[in-house]
C-alpha cells in the first residue's frame, strides 16, 4: 500500500504538542512530510536560540567597514527627532499666548524675536512649526537613506558569506540541505538580516531619542502627570517577557518548515521526468499543498501571539490617554477656580496650553514605545532567520588542512597516488565502505577499478579527490599526505567526468570554459574537437553560445557526456578520474572519442571506473573490487590467466546468456561491472 503523508491538521497536532511538552526543542521536530527530518540549519545546538545580547555583538561585527556611516546616520537622525520635537511646544505658545492673551514665558530665549499681536504671533509659529518641520525631514531623510544603504550591502555581504561557507560544507551535510533548502536559507535568512538595522538599531534609536526629548519636556511642564505615563514603561517589560520572547521560536520552525518545502519543490522539478514518468504530479502537488497547509497553521499560530502585544497596546495607550486628559481636565478646572480664589497665582496653575502640550509630548512619549513593542514581533522573525543563518555559519567545514600546510606546486607534481591500509566510513554511517585498501599507482598510470555496484569504487575516487579523509590510514600524492596540502590547491590538480553530467544553465562556451576561466574561444573549440562534441555544436543554431538550460536539458544524454569531457580536456589536469564517462555514450561516439581519452589519459594518473570491456582492458592495472577492499589488481591478460574473479566478470559479460556457469550464481557473487 503506498506511503500516506499525514494531514496537515494531524502534524500541527503533533507540533502543538511537541511545544507543550517540557523542555521541547524544536531541533527535533519531524519534517515536514512526517518522516524524520536529516538535520538542518539550527539543528547543530542544543536550545530555542541565541540570547538578544549575543545576536546583537554579532550582528555588530557584521557591521565591521559600516559602523562610521551608520553613526554618521544616526547622529543626524538624532538632530532630525530633535527637531521635529519642537514644533510641538508651538501648541502651547498658541492657546495660552495666543488665544489666551497671557505673556510670553520667560524660559523663552531673548535673542528669538517674537511678535507682539496674537496675529502676528500665530503666523510666527506656523511658519516656525512647518521649517524645523522640513528641516527635519531633510535631514532624516539623508541618515535613513544611509542607513538603507547600509542594510542592502550587509544583506548582500551575509548572503555571500554564507554561500560561500555552504559550498564548503562537508559533501554529506550540503546533501541532506538539498539545494532548495540551501536557496531557502539564503532568501529568506540571509536575506532578511539587512533589516536588522532597521529593526535592531535604527528605529530603536529613534523611538530612544524621541522618548529622551519628550520626557525632558515634560519634566517642565507637570512632573506629576509625568510619574503617572511612566508607570506603562514597566508593562513594555512585561510584554516582552511573555509575548515577543516566545515568538522567535515560532518563526524559526516556520523559517525550518520553509526551507523543507523549498527543498521538496526544488527536487520535484529537478525530477520532473521521472514524476510524469510515474504519473506522480498528483502526489507531488498534495505533498506541496499539505506542507504549505501547515506552514500556514504555523504563521497564523503565530499571528495570535503578534496580535496579543498589539491588542494590548492598542487598549493601553488610549486608556492611559483616556486617564491623563480626565486627570489634566480636571487639574485645569481645579486651578482656575484657586486662582480665581487668589490660593494660586496664575504662573502656578495648569494651563489649557500646559495640557494640550502634554498630551501631544505624551503621545511623542508612548509612540515610540508601542511602535517597539509592536514592531517586537517583526524583529523577532528578523532575528530567527539571522539565528539560523548563524547556526549554518557555525556548521564545520569539509576540512581542514594542517598547520603548515604545503602549498601545491603543479609544476613539481609528478601524481603519484598512494593509499595507505586506508578505512572509511560515511558521517553518520558504522559501516565501512573501504577496509584496510591499498594501491600505489605511479605517475602517468592510468588503473582501472572494476567490480560489482556497492564495492567502494566511487568511495575510493572520493577519496583520491579529498572529498572525505578516511579515518583511518592515508593518502598520499608524491608521498605527501593529502591532509598536510592546500586543499583547494591539490584540487585544482584534478578533472572528473562523472556518469552523472552536470551542466549550467547557460553557454556551451560557458559550460566547457568551467574547466579553465582564462580559456580562449579557440582552445574551448579545441577541446570540443577532441570530445567529438564540436560537429554538434556547430550544428546547433547559436553554435558555442547557445543557452542549454538548467543541467543541460536542451540537450541528450550522449551530447551533454560529451560536453563535461571537453570540460575536463580543457582543464589539463595532473590526475583524472572517469566514473562511468562514457555510459551515455552510444557506441559509434564511445569509439570516436576513445582515442582522445587515451590522449588525455597519456602522462596523467588517471582512475577509471567503467563496465564496458573495452574501456577496462586498455588500463595499465586493473583493481578488482569487492566489499570494500581489492581482492585482485594486475593487468587485463595478467587476472585474464590467473582464471579468478576478474575473468569470470569478463566471461559473464561476454559470453551468451544462458551458456557457461550458473549465472544467477556467478550475477550473485560478481555483480558484472557495476559502476559504483
Amino acid at each position: 500500500m503506498p506511503h500516506q503523508h499525514p494531514s496537515s491538521r494531524t502534524r500541527y497536532r503533533q507540533y502543538r504538542r511537541r511545544l507543550r511538552a517540557p523542555g521541547a526543542d524544536q531541533a527535533d521536530a519531524k519534517r515536514i512530510d512526517g518522516t524524520d527530518a536529516a538535520p538542518t540549519a539550527g539543528t547543530n545546538r542544543i536550545g530555542r536560540g541565541r540570547g538578544f545580547t549575543v545576536l546583537f555583538c554579532e550582528f555588530w561585527r557584521m557591521l565591521k567597514g559600516h559602523r562610521r556611516t551608520l553613526l554618521l546616520a544616526l547622529t543626524t537622525l538624532s538632530v532630525a527627532t530633535l527637531l521635529g520635537l519642537v514644533p510641538l511646544y508651538g501648541t502651547k505658545l498658541v492657546f495660552d499666548n495666543v488665544l489666551g492673551g497671557k505673556a510670553l514665558p520667560p524660559e523663552v530665549p531673548a535673542w528669538i524675536r517674537m511678535p507682539a499681536d496674537p496675529k502676528g504671533l500665530l503666523g510666527w509659529i506656523a511658519i516656525v512649526m512647518v521649517g524645523l518641520s522640513v528641516i527635519s525631514l531633510a535631514v532624516g531623510m539623508w541618515g535613513r537613506w544611509q542607513a538603507t544603504r547600509i542594510s542592502k550591502r550587509v544583506a548582500v555581504s551575509a548572503r555571500r558569506k554564507l554561500f560561500e561557507h555552504a559550498v564548503r560544507l562537508p559533501l554529506h551535510r550540503v546533501y541532506q540541505l538539498k539545494s532548495g533548502g540551501v536557496a531557502s536559507i539564503l532568501r529568506e535568512d540571509a536575506g532578511g538580516i539587512g533589516e536588522l538595522v532597521f529593526s535592531m538599531i535604527y528605529n530603536p534609536s529613534r523611538a530612544v531619542i524621541q522618548l529622551l526629548g519628550s520626557l525632558f519636556v515634560l519634566i517642565f511642564v507637570d512632573w506629576r502627570m509625568l510619574l503617572g505615563s511612566l508607570a506603562l514603561i514597566p508593562t513594555v517589560w512585561y510584554t516582552h517577557r511573555t509575548w515577543v520572547a516566545r515568538i522567535r521560536p515560532f518563526w524559526r520552525d516556520i523559517r525550518k518548515t520553509r526551507q523543507a518545502i523549498d527543498g521538496q519543490a526544488t527536487e520535484s522539478f529537478g525530477g520532473i521526468r521521472i514524476v510524469r514518468g510515474f504519473g506522480r504530479h498528483r502526489t507531488e502537488t498534495n505533498r506541496f499543498t499539505l506542507s504549505s497547509h501547515l506552514m500556514a497553521r504555523q504563521e497564523l499560530f503565530a499571528w495570535w501571539w503578534m496580535r496579543g502585544v498589539d491588542s494590548v497596546w492598542a487598549v493601553l495607550i488610549p486608556l492611559a490617554t483616556a486617564v491623563l486628559l480626565w486627570y489634566g481636565g480636571s487639574r485645569v478646572l481645579s486651578d482656575a477656580a484657586r486662582v480665581s480664589a487668589g490660593l494660586i497665582t496664575t504662573k502656578e496653575a495648569l494651563s489649557v496650553g500646559d495640557l494640550v502640550v502634554f498630551l501631544a509630548y505624551l503621545t511623542a512619549l508612548l509612540g515610540p514605545i508601542a511602535t517597539l513593542a509592536q514592531s517586537a514581533t517583526a524583529l523577532q522573525n528578523n532575528l530567527a532567520g539571522f539565528d539560523r543563518t548563524l547556526d549554518l555559519l557555525a556548521e564545520p567545514l569539509e576540512m581542514h588542512s594542517r598547520s603548515g600546510a604545503v602549498e601545491v606546486d603543479r609544476t613539481k607534481v609528478l601524481g603519484r597516488i598512494t593509499l595507505r591500509n586506508v578505512t572509511f566510513a560515511y558521517p553518520g554511517t558504522n559501516t565501512s565502505v573501504l577496509s584496510d585498501v591499498n594501491l600505489d599507482v605511479a605517475a602517468g598510470q592510468t588503473v582501472a577499478l572494476v567490480g560489482p555496484s556497492g564495492a567502494g569504487k566511487t568511495t575510493l575516487c572520493n577519496l583520491v579527490a579529498r572529498f572525505y579523509d578516511p579515518q583511518e590510514g592515508r593518502v598520499e600524492l608524491d608521498g605527501v599526505d593529502l591532509r598536510d596540502m592546500d586543499v583547494e590547491g591539490y584540487r585544482r590538480l584534478f578533472g572528473i567526468v562523472e556518469q552523472d553530467t552536470f551542466l549550467f544553465d547557460g553557454t556551451i562556451a560557458d559550460n566547457i570554459g568551467y574547466g579553465r576561466r582564462d580559456a580562449t574561444a579557440d582552445e574551448i573549440a579545441a577541446a570540443a574537437r577532441l570530445a567529438n562534441a564540436h560537429n554538434f555544436i556547430i550544428d546547433l543554431e547559436n553554435g558555442y553560445d547557445t543557452v542549454i538550460g538548467e543541467r543541460g536539458v536542451r540537450l541528450s544524454g550522449g551530447q551533454r557526456q560529451r560536453l563535461t569531457i571537453a570540460r575536463a580536456i580543457l582543464a589539463n589536469p595532473r590526475i583524472l578520474i572517469l566514473d562511468e564517462a562514457t555510459s551515455n555514450l552510444d557506441t559509434a561516439s564511445e569509439q570516436l572519442i576513445q582515442g582522445s581519452l587515451r590522449a588525455l589519459m597519456s602522462g596523467r594518473t588517471s582512475f577509471v571506473i567503467a563496465h564496458r570491456l573495452s574501456t577496462v582492458a586498455c588500463a595499465d592495472r586493473i583493481a578488482v573490487m569487492d566489499k570494500g577492499r581489492i581482492v585482485e589488481e594486475g593487468t587485463h591478460d595478467e587476472l585474464m590467466a590467473r582464471s579468478g574473479r576478474y575473468r569470470r566478470m569478463v566471461e559473464l559479460q561476454t559470453q551468451p546468456a544462458g551458456e557457461g556457469n550458473d549465472e544467477e550464481t556467478s550475477l550473485a557473487e560478481m555483480g558484472g561491472f557495476g559502476s559504483t
